[in-house]
C-alpha cells in the first residue's frame, strides 16, 4: 500500500466557502419531531396514477358539467401548479442556509406531495376537457368565458411567481412557515369538505388523499413554527401580520371568491366565475356553497388566529369575513408567497 504525501508543516486548509452555499454537507438533526415527519411521509406516499380513473367518464356529465369541472381545476392549478416550484426553490434556500437535516428533508416531502397535487389537475383535464387548460379553442359563449376567466387566472399567477422569485430570499423561516401554515390550514379544510361534498369515488379518493398531505404540511410547519417563534423581533412580527393578509388574499380564489383591492380582473370575471362552479357543483364534484365556503375560511381564519397570537402576533383585519383585527394596507405581488 502506498505511503501517504504529508507536506512539510501539515495539510493545506481548504479555502473558507463563500455563503450562502449548499456546501459543505452536513447532516445536523435538531428536531426529532420533524425527522420523524418526513418518515411519516415516505411510508404515506401515493401514486396519481393508482386512482381509478376509469371510472370518471365523460359520457357521464353533461358538457356544461365537464367544462365546469374542468375550470374548477384550472382554478386549482393556479395554485397547485406553483407548488412543486415554490417548495423547490425553497428546500434550495434551506439547503444553502444549512437548515438542519430534517428541515430540508421536509421541504422535499412537500414539493413531492404537491407534484402529486398538480397531477391530479393535469389528469382529471385532460380525461373530461382535452387541451384544457387553455390550448383549445371556445366555441360557445360558456367556453369562451371559461377561457378567458382562465387566461385572466393564470395572468395573476404569473405576477405572483415573479414577486417570490425576487423576494423568496428575504424571508425568514418564520415568514416564509407562517404563510405556509395558512396555506396548509385552508387546503386541509377544503380537501376535507370536498371529500365528503363529492359524489364521485374518484375525486373522492383524490380529496381524501390530498387533504390528508395538507394535513401533514401543517403538522411539519407548526413543528418548525414552534421552534423558530419563540425570541420574534417587532419588525417580524408585523411582517407575519401584513403576510397573514396576503395570504388570505392570494388563497380566497380557490377557497372562497377574491376579495378586491389586488387581483388584475375584468369586471364580469366573478359573475361568470360563479356560473361555472355552479356548473361544477351540479356534476358533483363537491364544491361548497359561497356560505359554506366562508364558514370553512371563518374556522380556517379562528384557529390561525389563536395559535399566532400566542406569539404576540397581531391578526389582520379580514372585512370580507367581518374579522376584525389590524389593518395591513395595499398589497403588492412582493407581499404574496404563493403556497398551497
Amino acid at each position: 500500500m502506498a505511503d501517504l504525501t504529508i507536506p512539510d508543516g501539515g495539510f493545506w486548509p481548504a479555502p473558507e466557502i463563500p455563503q450562502p452555499n449548499i456546501y459543505p454537507m452536513e447532516w445536523r438533526v435538531e428536531t426529532e419531531k420533524l425527522a420523524a415527519i418526513y418518515e411519516k411521509s415516505k411510508r404515506m406516499l401515493w401514486n396519481p396514477a393508482d386512482l381509478p380513473w376509469d371510472g370518471l367518464d365523460p359520457a357521464d356529465f353533461t358538457a356544461e358539467q365537464r367544462l365546469g369541472i374542468m375550470y374548477w381545476f384550472s382554478v386549482l392549478a393556479n395554485f397547485d401548479a406553483s407548488g412543486p416550484a415554490v417548495f423547490a426553490r425553497a428546500t434550495i434556500q434551506a439547503f444553502e442556509k444549512h437548515e438542519e437535516d430534517p428541515v430540508r428533508k421536509c421541504f422535499f416531502s412537500i414539493t413531492r406531495d404537491e407534484m402529486n397535487h398538480e397531477e391530479c389537475c393535469q389528469r382529471t383535464i385532460a380525461r373530461l376537457w382535452p387541451g384544457g387548460p387553455l390550448n383549445w379553442t371556445p366555441e360557445t359563449d360558456l367556453e369562451k368565458a371559461a377561457h378567458n376567466n382562465i387566461g385572466w387566472l393564470y395572468h395573476n399567477g404569473g405576477r405572483y411567481w415573479t414577486g417570490y422569485s425576487g423576494a423568496v430570499g428575504k424571508y425568514t423561516l418564520p415568514v416564509l412557515f407562517t404563510s405556509f401554515m395558512m396555506g396548509e390550514m385552508a387546503a386541509s379544510t377544503l380537501f376535507r369538505g370536498m371529500a365528503s361534498g363529492t359524489r364521485h369515488p374518484v375525486f373522492g379518493e383524490m380529496f381524501h388523499r390530498i387533504g390528508r398531505d395538507e394535513s401533514r404540511h401543517l403538522q411539519i410547519c407548526m413543528t418548525i413554527l414552534e421552534n423558530e417563534w419563540p425570541g420574534l423581533t417587532d419588525e417580524t412580527r408585523s411582517l407575519i401580520t401584513r403576510q397573514l393578509r396576503a395570504g388570505f388574499v392570494f388563497l380566497s380564489m380557490i377557497l372562497w371568491e377574491p376579495p378586491e383591492g389586488f387581483w388584475e380582473l375584468p369586471p364580469y370575471f366573478l359573475h361568470n366565475h360563479r356560473v361555472l362552479m355552479d356548473h361544477a357543483r351540479d356534476a358533483g364534484l363537491g364544491v361548497l356553497s359561497y356560505e359554506e365556503q366562508a364558514e370553512n375560511w371563518r374556522v380556517a381564519m379562528a384557529r390561525i388566529r389563536a395559535i399566532v397570537e400566542r406569539w404576540g402576533i397581531e391578526f389582520p383585519a379580514i372585512p370580507e369575513l367581518d374579522i376584525e383585527g389590524v389593518e395591513v394596507g395595499f398589497l403588492d405581488p412582493e407581499d404574496i408567497i404563493p403556497v398551497f
